[in-house]
């Protein structure tokens, strides 16, 4: 017998002296081979997220616009000369050097950045309404891993379709970047979902720290809505120390396959560097600019479905409890669209009720009001100053990647920069956001330096020179280690114990679907003015619009708002309750 069949032997004996809280629940204690394929997922679609997302795709989008557009000030003219001589060059304007072009699309003629700009808000404002369409997929019923597996299989697909779309089908393009960043988005909230049980079942869980009774019990399986008067019976926190030990190793855990992703993710930028120099040596790409970013594209989603493969075979499914009721279907033909539309219609009442209670928590809700904006602002600094890199300051390919690569490796640096500096100045975790905010409106602020006469004679100094946007992109990093590492630091004290997947669920839609408006509002900016610097003024205003709610934010008061609303639910029955009941 080999030891991996005895440690699954193992596990299934120690799995069945547990009761099973619904059928089929598997109580198996968690191996180092399900977090090994737990992740794999991360290291598997973080690179799609940080290397097509947020690299290479905006990129791609107005470089297939362009190599179809016209010039502004001449519609007869193409952007782009990629005639038989095999020279590539802009198609010269002596009005304006940075040769403004326009493309129609959808019978609407808008510039190519704006293009670009569009395609992103209407790519995040599907997935934040898929989010909520499928979000009891995440904790119910047998579909949690099947439905993993199929968005990843579509997301990688999608990247690699990429390949085939050239400048003569760029409209294809807006369609397949929509499928890639919902296909992404959505998997990651299933791959978070099978972090609660990988903490239940955790081994420090079943062998002496709990009974066996509670071993499963301490993390509750929710939709976006918590509790309902049909759902299970309401789960009670018997250990007060428990939520604490478990927050713990799930950041641990998720700590973990945060930087696997991101050293997955600069591994990969470091290849894509290597295959924009070696496209550059030839021909080809001076005939197809687009050609080699699509090939990236291709490599991402290649990567994105080989290293989904260890999660496909190691990643228990865990099946979650069953739906609180879902009568007889009237016909076997239809039963599986019947399924469908009842997870569909408990998923968006169920997220309903969630943001009626968030509502009711005042301190709860003006954190939520303050994330959607920051948020907002900071996904919008963030592809404004890729597109502002490309066509302002006239950057490749090859400098964009080094610029990606160079706010990755400070955001890691700023991840952990931040506690030291907390611990040093004895800030709270409000007060390091609030230094995040204020770090962040520098970059607006910095960009409109250009427009000052003093500066603007001097030809540097206000993102007038390509070299500039690399201190930015330190600056931009650091901080965005801070935002990534202290916003849920922030929120989780404000969550009613027992409710923490529901209230991380409203988290990440708030979070996914505030980034639809900035980049939309950027490209009417674009779109009105011809160019980008004015965005820098409405950036300006977002980045700082949530810092007077973060100042009047009172987490204690929001703490026992919380921790009120759990009591009268009937949950947390901790210390506080217990007291009370004395």
């Amino acid at each position: 017998m080999s030891f991996s069949d005895e440690e699954d032997m193992n596990d299934a004996e120690r799995a069945h002296k547990l009761q099973p809280n619904y059928p089929d629940e598997d109580l198996s204690p968690t191996t180092n081979r399900e977090l090994k394929g737990w992740y794999a997922y991360t290291v598997a679609a973080e690179v799609f997220a940080v290397v097509a997302v947020g690299a290479f795709l905006p990129v791609l989008l107005e470089q297939l616009a362009r190599e179809s557009g016209v010039l502004v000030s001449d519609h007869s003219k193409p952007c782009v000369d990629t005639s038989s001589s095999g020279r590539n060059r802009r198609a010269e304007d002596t009005q304006q050097e940075s040769a403004e072009c326009m493309v129609t699309y959808l019978g609407r003629p808008m510039s190519t950045t704006s293009f670009a700009m569009y395609t992103v808000s209407t790519a995040v404002l599907a997935q934040a309404m898929i989010l909520v369409c499928i979000s009891s997929f995440a904790d119910y019923g047998p579909y949690r891993k099947k439905l993993l597996m199929v968005l990843a299989k579509l997301g990688s697909i999608t990247s690699c379709l990429f390949i085939f779309v050239s400048p003569s089908v760029y409209y294809l393009a807006p369609t397949l970047a929509c499928i890639g960043i919902t296909s992404l988005g959505c998997s990651f909230v299933l791959l978070n979902a099978f972090l609660p049980l990988l903490v239940a079942n955790h081994p420090d869980h079943i062998t002496g720290k709990t009974s066996s009774s509670e071993s499963s019990s301490h993390v509750e399986l929710e939709a976006l809505n918590p509790h309902s008067a049909n759902g299970p019976t309401p789960i009670h926190r018997s250990d007060p120390q428990k939520l604490t030990r478990d927050l713990e190793r799930s950041a641990t855990i998720s700590s973990k396959g945060v930087g696997y992703g991101y050293i997955a993710a600069v591994f990969v930028l470091v290849l894509s560097i290597m295959v924009l120099y070696l496209f550059g040596k030839t021909s080809i790409a001076k005939s197809n600019p687009s050609l080699p970013i699509r090939v990236i594209l291709f490599m991402v989603g290649l990567w994105w479905a080989v290293f989904t493969i260890p999660t496909f075979l190691w990643l228990r499914p865990r099946p979650g409890p069953p739906l609180p009721t879902q009568r007889s279907v009237p016909s076997q033909r239809f039963s599986g669209l019947y399924t469908f539309l009842f997870y569909t219609s408990f998923s968006l009442r169920s997220f309903w009720r969630t943001l009626r209670r968030a509502t009711s928590l005042r301190q709860t809700f003006l954190f939520l009001v303050s994330w959607f904006l920051l948020s907002d602002a900071v996904a919008t600094i963030s592809g404004t100053a890729v597109l502002f890199a490309r066509t302002e300051l006239h950057m490749g390919t090859i400098a964009i990647a080094l610029l990606s690569l160079t706010s990755i490796g400070s955001g890691i640096v700023g991840a952990f920069a931040w506690p030291r500096v907390q611990r040093h100045f004895s800030l709270q975790p409000k007060t390091v956001l609030l230094c995040c905010v204020a770090g962040m409106e520098i970059i607006p602020l910095y960009g409109l330096l250009g427009y000052i006469p003093l500066f603007r004679n001097l030809g540097f100094i206000g993102l007038q020179k390509a070299w500039e946007i690399y201190p930015i992109a330190v600056l931009h990093g650091i901080i965005m280690g801070g935002i990534s590492s202290y916003a849920r630091s922030v929120y989780a004290p404000l969550i009613p114990e027992g409710s923490e997947a529901a209230f991380f669920a409203l988290y990440a839609v708030t979070d996914k679907g505030s980034s639809a408006f900035g980049p939309a509002l950027v490209g009417w900016i674009v779109d009105q003015t011809g160019t980008i610097r004015p965005a820098f003024i409405f950036l300006a205003v977002l980045v700082v619009l949530p810092a007077p709610l973060l100042w009047a934010l009172d987490v204690e008061k929001g703490r026992d708002d919380a921790r009120a609303m759990a009591e009268g639910d009937g949950r947390g029955r901790g210390k506080y309750e217990r007291v009370r009941d004395e």
